[in-house]
């Protein structure tokens, strides 16, 4: 199967949803920011609101969240229906892990209704026991998949093998690929792409003017690379899969580096591995 040309992209991180969380406020910045999503490709989105783990443990309060939510994504879809007639608009969640017993049993807080489930810790922190959360969800069903890794605090490439072999999935941000968030999470990122563990590329777009998508940015890093079908496999075909409630297919491994100091950084990442 080949992934080189793939006729539309998909995007499952991002906050489109107007007035519900810190992206878009109004149903203005909703389809502008739809607009550029298709200027870069994108026909598949599945926009991720915040939304409190917290909150699943009592069913009145994640019912009154849920509601509104479900109000302002309505309208929403309704207008991008309207305005992008080829464009597949789906609602799911970033679940926020503020406590370590998170439910996933309400398919309004999974993505699109199906087994997946885009979830992060608080403040870009890794409280303990963050491996044993993931293993707890996939026991019961569903498919954790883990947004931005790359950018926690304190995040290494042992945490990150023990998540994947919990059951969860990993999405990097585009941005992350070119150094929005930092040196670090991007040299992070080719950590872990060079060995196979990123599942799915997202630009978790907060709709705001001055935000950028970096698709086209990252799409250029990794073109420099040889890696065209790595990228695709990441922002085309496995992002597209979430919608159908498929698991991601292997991702090709980064073309290995040429050169001296390309052996020194190879070296310095197994040292840190």
């Amino acid at each position: 199967m080949t992934d080189r040309h793939p006729t539309s992209l998909a995007d499952l991180h991002n906050h489109l949803v107007p007035g519900v969380d810190d992206g878009a406020r109004t149903l203005d910045d909703t389809l502008e920011s739809v607009g550029r999503m298709t200027e870069e490709g994108i026909r598949k989105i599945l926009t991720t609101p915040h939304l409190d783990g917290s909150l699943t443990l009592d069913r009145d309060l994640l019912d009154e969240r849920l509601s509104e939510v479900s109000t302002a994504f309505d309208d929403a879809a309704r207008a991008v229906a309207e305005r992008f007639p080829d464009v597949e608009f789906r609602r799911g969640h970033e679940v926020m892990l503020d406590v370590p017993d998170v439910r996933f049993d309400d398919p309004r807080t999974r993505l699109n209704g199906s087994s997946f489930a885009l979830v992060e810790w608080p403040r870009l922190q890794l409280p303990p026991g963050t491996t044993a959360v993931l293993h707890r969800i996939r026991r019961e069903g569903y498919r954790p998949i883990v947004a931005h890794p790359e950018r926690y605090i304190g995040i290494d490439l042992t945490l990150a093998r023990q998540w994947r072999e919990a059951g969860a999935h990993l999405q990097v941000n585009y941005g992350s690929l070119v150094g929005r968030y930092g040196a670090e999470a991007r040299a992070f990122s080719f950590r872990l792409l060079r060995r196979g563990w990123v599942d799915y590329f997202s630009s978790d777009f907060h709709a705001r003017p001055e935000r950028r998508i970096y698709r086209r940015e990252a799409a250029e890093k990794l073109a420099a690379l040889g890696a065209h079908e790595t990228f695709a496999r990441l922002a085309a075909t496995n992002p597209a899969r979430v919608f159908t409630d498929e698991a991601p297919l292997p991702v090709p491994l980064l073309p290995a580096e040429r050169g001296f100091w390309a052996k020194v950084r190879e070296i310095l990442n197994l040292e840190s591995a």
